[in-house]
């Protein structure tokens, strides 16, 4: 099966890229990397980025409100 968006394909591979926020997102190795996005490692299937994301992020609130005592 065909996907027309690169995000939704099972079989893809996805860089993961991470913001000046300290946010992370999947993105397809085929598509031009966003700007103010860094990629923090090579790209892979998305079982293995799923993973690596798990073991990574921890906190998923934006580095800004965090240092700023926010959910506390």
């Amino acid at each position: 099966m065909e996907y027309s968006n690169p995000f939704d394909a099972p079989q893809g591979r996805f860089f993961i890229l991470q913001n000046a926020a300290r946010q992370y997102s999947l993105w397809p190795e085929t598509c031009a990397l966003p700007a103010g996005w860094q990629m923090v490692c090579e790209a892979a299937g998305q079982e293995e980025c799923s993973r690596w994301l798990k073991e990574n992020w921890r906190d998923l609130q934006p580095v800004s409100f965090a240092d700023a005592g926010g959910g506390k």
